[in-house]
């Protein structure tokens, strides 16, 4: 099974799953969201939330695609630019961190490491950004929504396992963060440098032809 991770773009906006793609839990004031979805105008003000980041601030989002399947997607940015972050009673966001908002992983492909693959890509994309946390609004309680029900807060209990630890504790809406430490990327470039180096000191040993007769 072949993976790829990309950054999330408005070429492949489209990828995420319905319900996800028409969602503007995070993206649009609370207050104005049952506005939105009255006038049918949550996958417009979607693609202008990502598109709008995308120039203010830079890369918002990663897809991973199984076998060329989009099986998962998570988005994030600054807590200034998500107007939901505010709602929450553990608010505000530390201001040296960024908000993980959308997560989702299809239901048939969860157990499988895609999330903790997505939240190592989103790790990796903002240490060589120099942002130091990744913080979330985690559900408590996810057992309590109505069955089928998507929801937009990623389990606390998933946040944990991936590394993130609570700073602000709440029955319900704790908020966690995850620090992110730039020796362990350094580390990988550094020994990703080096297997290319030697990959091609390999190959000009094998190429030679031998000593040079005068």
């Amino acid at each position: 099974m072949s993976r790829q991770v990309v950054g999330v773009t408005l070429d492949n906006l489209e990828d995420l799953p319905r319900h996800c793609r028409k969602c503007v839990y995070w993206e649009v004031a609370p207050h104005l969201r049952g506005q939105v979805e009255e006038f049918g105008e949550t996958e417009l003000e979607k693609e202008a939330w990502v598109s709008s980041v995308l120039l203010e601030w830079g890369s918002c989002g990663r897809l991973l695609y199984s076998n060329k399947l989009p099986v998962g997607f998570v988005l994030y940015a600054p807590p200034t630019v998500v107007p939901r972050a505010g709602a929450f009673p553990t608010s505000p966001a530390s201001p040296d961190a960024v908000l993980l908002t959308a997560f989702h992983v299809q239901p048939e492909f969860r157990g499988g490491g895609i999330g903790r693959a997505l939240v190592q890509e989103v790790a990796k994309d903002l240490t060589r950004r120099g942002v130091r946390a990744i913080e979330a609004f985690g559900d408590a309680q996810p057992e309590s929504r109505a069955e089928g029900e998507h929801h937009c807060v990623v389990p606390a209990g998933f946040l944990t396992r991936v590394g993130f630890k609570t700073v602000r504790p709440h029955p319900r809406w704790p908020r966690l963060r995850l620090e992110l430490r730039a020796g362990i990327l350094w580390k990988e470039d550094v020994e990703s440098a080096l297997e290319q180096l030697l990959g091609q000191v390999s190959v000009s040993t094998a190429g030679s032809s031998g000593f040079a007769r005068s």
